[in-house]
């Protein structure tokens, strides 16, 4: 493929970006997400790799639900048990349903429960003597390589999100560092840490983008749950207060360890629109409301500042028809002597739509026509496109790309594609031709 070149820059207004009023916010790192676009609309200290405490158990439950089922059966090991508080007093030996320990993991922030669910996930993915193995009957060492395999399930999945900053030790988020071995035989250490616009785009995949986005609502907006078990009844309450706050709450988490200090994870819905906040070292003890505070105050920036605006609405949408067709060395043709060329087209469009991975918006890569904006922000749009192209080529080759920036950030990339294929210059080719053209009638 030849190299890319840019060959259209179009301002579509001569409006100056304006950046956002700054807001008085406790918690040292903070985002306000658009959950659609993963468009961070606010942000302070967003990108400082910082502990997370119990946030952490969104991506506990979202694993669980996307690997096992909620009626399973799985039984408490030792170690699951011996966890500190906040727990729910489960036993070596003793039986739950996943769905009952991810209420008590959700609601409650038991940490035994989020043991015992990475256990029963983790040892899939261990040896076969280990998999076969009664849980009960774990050692502690065997109970920590289950744990190390979930928490392996935890990162894949974060760096399928793009969390680069973001690393899993424990389930349920106590603090934790654990050594590696580099490449180059240094030693490695690395703590249990997430940024702020990383957590908050995992909480935007549990809730707009994962299979089991409903069930992981489902259990996180539960205002109570009664489950019995084992001969003994259990209650477990919601302590999310953001929900009886604000018109539109969705969901959320809290935390708290003395390293992470008060954090919190949490999303709202209103007239369409979908905002995620999060937070990290917001206070110590005694500002265990400094959260809520600080979580109302973006909630209410976002909702009195971002509205959806149409790019086709706006005439920002890129038009195809700029698009020419690329010339193609050594193609095939209707007729010798022709020179070769292959239309392009913008992929996810029209009756191809469909497309997987055809257009990106932001970093969760959501197809979108538009973008939560404010009044005064100013979008830009360029694309790229190959000069020349050698065959073969096959179509829905990547060729080009067209970008739609905010305030010199890329908020949207869109694909430019072959629309059809085309074939090289062969001996089999030539011989046709030359039959069609002086041998045949």
């Amino acid at each position: 493929m030849g190299g890319f070149f840019c060959v259209l820059f179009l301002l579509l207004s001569a409006v100056r970006p304006v950046h956002g009023e700054e807001l008085e916010l406790y918690a040292t790192a903070a985002v306000l997400m658009d959950a659609d676009s993963g468009r961070v609309l606010y942000g302070k200290n967003e990108d400082a790799v910082m502990a997370m405490a119990s946030t952490t158990k969104i991506m506990t439950c979202i694993v669980v639900l996307e690997t096992v089922s909620q009626d399973d059966i799985l039984t408490v090991s030792a170690y699951a048990a011996s966890m500190p508080k906040v727990k729910l007093y489960i036993q070596k030996g003793e039986q739950y349903t996943v769905r009952d320990l991810l209420h008590s993991l959700m609601l409650e922030s038991h940490n035994d429960a989020a043991v015992a669910l990475a256990e029963y996930v983790g040892k899939q993915f261990l040896p076969r003597e280990l998999q076969e193995k009664d849980t009960s009957e774990y050692t502690a060492e065997e109970s920590k390589m289950a744990m190390a395999a979930f928490a392996a399930q935890m990162n894949r999945k974060a760096a399928e999100l793009g969390c680069v900053n973001t690393w899993f030790i424990t389930p349920n988020g106590l603090d934790a560092t654990e050594a590696f071995t580099g490449e180059d035989g240094s030693a490695v250490q690395k703590e249990h840490c997430t940024t702020a616009r990383e957590l908050a785009r995992i909480l935007a995949y549990c809730i707009r983008e994962s299979p089991c986005r409903a069930a992981f609502l489902e259990i996180t907006r539960t205002d109570s749950y009664h489950f019995s078990s084992n001969g003994r009844s259990y209650s477990c309450v919601n302590h999310n207060a953001f929900l009886g706050m604000m018109e539109g709450a969705l969901t959320g988490k809290t935390g708290f360890t003395n390293k992470a200090g008060y954090c919190y994870v949490g999303a709202l819905e209103r007239d369409g629109r979908i905002f995620v906040v999060a937070l990290l070292a917001c206070g110590w003890p005694n500002n265990k409301t400094y959260k809520w505070s600080d979580t109302r105050k973006l909630m209410q920036y976002g909702v009195d500042n971002y509205f959806y605006r149409s790019f086709s609405e706006e005439g920002i949408a890129f038009d195809e028809s700029r698009l020419n067709p690329i010339p193609v060395l050594n193609g095939q043709t209707a007729r010798l002597g022709a020179d070769a060329s292959v239309a392009v087209r913008v992929a996810g469009r029209g009756a191809d739509s469909g497309d997987s991975g055809a257009a990106e918006a932001g970093e969760n890569g959501k197809n979108l026509e538009g973008l939560l904006m404010r009044a005064d922000e100013t979008v830009s749009v360029k694309y790229t496109l190959a000069e020349s192209l050698t065959a073969p080529v096959a179509e829905g080759t990547p060729v080009g790309s067209v970008v739609y920036m905010v305030d010199d950030k890329i908020c949207r990339t869109e694909t430019i594609v072959t629309a059809d294929g085309i074939g090289a210059v062969d001996p089999e080719w030539c011989l046709k031709q030359i039959l069609d053209r002086f041998l045949l009638p």
